[in-house]
């Protein structure tokens, strides 16, 4: 398949790095400043807007855990025939090495650690305030993270997929502006995206590799330094670059699964060498108790006790969880396709989330475990000096503490590559109409640009800043967040009296010409017919078939087209400003069932229907000219059906 050259969107191109390169700057110019400036945007943003973080979260984790037990959950993220690109497990690997990997090396140790410290209503160094510590872990790393890259996935993935649309931020909005999403508006929400996803990816880069410089001093003496930590970053971006020029299938994908085998090792590790039943007994009671309060602690906003606590950690959090969305959720939307609601609410929520917990739980209470039962003092006053090197600190106190260093490194430059070359990918899609088949520079453009990015800044001490600006940028996507669920709500409305209508009960149609014989019919279910004889099937029969329709709708001042494609014919009746009906009929090749005893023939082709929704799955080849159209008639009397329900609602609705 030849590369696309045409695909590069100058509209987001342009402004995108224009806008990049004056902050980059402003960071550079004048830091202090930047720092100022941020810092009280981010402090104006807490103290009057933190109510509206957390109800937005609040809101958006409902509606997916709406959407995941509704009739919707049913309806596919493509068409009805689509199958997902990727099994399970690597699917898994994925969404879960670009969503939180990282986070959980660096926070793993630490944040317990910290809360344990200071914990924002348990006395401290009590057994309260280890309760507490665990019980704010969990909640900030829990289902409200995963329930906000879902709902930017889900919404991407559907209209993407389902409808047709960019696989960009600004198809977000077709439910509430419509095809606006093609000009200046739409133009404006992607490079929003991108610059949001450029400086969150970068900041992140910038602050994992002080880890990694942590892990080199601990493990070869190599000196803590900005220059060190830039030239970790180069080399990250290098490898990064080569994992962009391999593509999602080889780079990301590969990557992803090794980690993945590299998480579950050294998690395994950990708890073997470490307390395991007390971190088995600990793993339940975490989760009892995170589930019982989730509701309580989701709408908890410290509002009579007055503390600046929520706004250090539950809100930034929040904030961050956001700013991160448009990048992670596109990226999650890219792999998803083909899944159904239900299945990728689940698998989005479910499984990340208690990977995360269980890795919270061995790591965060057995660093618990060793300041409290074991006197290990030295972790907690290296973590409230730097928490870039909690983690080495705390396998210090086990055996074997130089190889699991040296695998914590693998495995945070891999998570860094991989989250490197996956925000590139995104970020070459939202200036790319959303395809990802694009030429190479400009996928090393962004994977470089990042990487630069993030060196810059370290070396002006800009990081801090960019990071603020990045999660302060998360409010305004936080209101385009909640109209962008509206716009699901409305275009599932419409998938459900689609499916009302399909499922109403019609005169039965006999498709085959009366006087046929019984021998015929029993002939045409248990062939197989091949590649040519299925499509002089459809090029004959079914086109005769279609002409004959096509005239008898356009003598009712209906118009309609018959539109020929390389896999078969489409029928389409034009509704104005309703929905179109669409009915197509598309050769598939299947394999031979096991009853045929032809050895030569390995597959047969079907001539199936596909709606508008996609392949309906049932075979029309053999019938009658006459029956076909008995069945487009069919399918016609439903969508008719459905058009009806469209309008009642509609008519219910301004009545209301």
């Amino acid at each position: 398949m030849q590369t696309k050259t045409n695909v590069l969107n100058k509209a987001v191109f342009l402004p995108a790095s224009f806008v990049i390169s004056v902050l980059l700057i402003v960071a550079i110019m004048a830091p202090e400043f930047s720092n100022e400036l941020y810092n009280s945007l981010q402090s104006t943003i807490v103290t009057n807007g933190g109510w509206f973080y957390i109800l937005a979260v609040a809101i958006i984790l409902g509606f997916v855990l709406y959407l995941s037990l509704s009739r919707f959950g049913s309806v596919k993220l493509g068409p009805d025939h689509s199958t997902p690109d990727y099994k399970l497990s690597t699917w898994i690997a994925m969404l879960f090495a670009a969503g939180m990997g990282i986070g959980l090396m660096f926070f793993g140790v630490a944040e317990p650690i910290m809360h344990y410290v200071s914990p924002p209503t348990a006395e401290v160094n009590s057994l309260d305030a280890i309760r507490e510590a665990m019980k704010i872990t969990f909640f900030h790393w829990g289902f409200h993270a995963w329930g906000i890259y879902a709902i930017v996935a889900l919404v991407l993935a559907y209209f993407s997929y389902r409808h047709r649309l960019p696989l960009t931020l600004r198809s977000a909005l077709h439910p509430v502006i419509g095809d606006k999403i093609y000009g200046w508006q739409g133009h404006v929400v992607d490079v929003f995206a991108v610059v949001s996803t450029v400086f969150g990816v970068a900041t992140s880069l910038g602050l994992g590799a002080s880890q990694v410089n942590s892990g080199l001093n601990y493990l070869f003496d190599i000196d803590v330094s900005v220059l060190n930590q830039v030239l970790i970053m180069l080399a990250i971006t290098a490898l990064a670059s080569i994992s962009v020029a391999t593509g999602l299938d080889k780079g990301i994908k590969i990557l992803s699964e090794t980690n993945m085998l590299l998480a579950i090792a050294l998690l395994i590790f950990i708890f073997v060498l470490g307390p395991s039943v007390f971190l088995l007994q600990a793993y339940v009671q975490n989760v009892g108790q995170y589930l019982s309060e989730i509701v309580s602690n989701t709408f908890n906003l410290f509002a009579y006790e007055k503390k600046s606590w929520i706004g250090g950690w539950t809100i930034f959090y929040w904030g961050w969880w956001l700013a991160w969305a448009p990048f992670v959720g596109l990226f999650i939307a890219r792999i998803s396709k083909g899944r159904t609601i239900r299945e990728f609410i689940l698998g989005v929520m479910v499984v990340p989330t208690a990977f995360t917990l269980l890795w919270m739980t061995i790591f965060g209470n057995s660093a618990i475990y060793l300041v409290v039962e074991q006197g290990y003092v030295s972790l907690m006053e290296m973590v409230s000096s730097d928490s870039a090197v909690a983690l080495f600190v705390f396998l210090e106190a086990f055996p074997w503490s130089a190889f699991l260093t040296g695998l914590s490194i693998l495995m945070i430059v891999i998570f860094f590559v991989t989250s490197c070359d996956s925000g590139a990918m995104v970020i070459n899609m939202l200036c790319s109409n959303g395809e990802d088949d694009t030429p190479l520079w400009q996928r090393l453009y962004w994977a470089i640009g990042v990487g630069v990015v993030a060196a810059v800044l370290s070396l002006v001490g800009g990081l801090n800043a960019l990071q603020t600006m990045t999660i302060a940028s998360a409010l305004p996507f936080a209101i385009v967040l909640l109209f962008a669920c509206f716009g699901l709500v409305k275009a599932l409305q419409i998938e459900a009296a689609k499916m009302d209508s399909l499922q109403m009960n019609i005169t039965p149609t006999n498709h085959y010409v009366d006087g046929e014989d019984w021998q015929e019919k029993l002939n045409n279910i248990v062939s197989t017919p091949d590649k040519k004889n299925t499509a002089d099937f459809i090029n004959k029969v079914v086109k005769r078939a279609f002409k004959a329709l096509k005239n008898q709708f356009e003598l009712n001042d209906i118009q309609t087209e018959i539109i020929i494609k390389d896999s078969g014919l489409i029928l389409k009746v034009y509704h104005g400003d309703e929905h179109d009906f669409v009915y197509g009929v598309h050769k598939k090749k299947h394999v031979q069932p096991s009853f045929n005893s032809d050895e030569d023939e390995e597959c047969y082709y079907r001539a199936e229907v596909h709606l508008v929704e996609g392949g309906q799955d049932y075979d029309i080849m053999g019938w009658s000219e006459n029956a076909v159209i008995n069945d487009v008639i069919d399918q016609y009397q439903k969508h008719m059906h459905f058009l009806h329900l469209l309008r009642d609602e509609t008519v219910t609705v301004s009545n209301s």
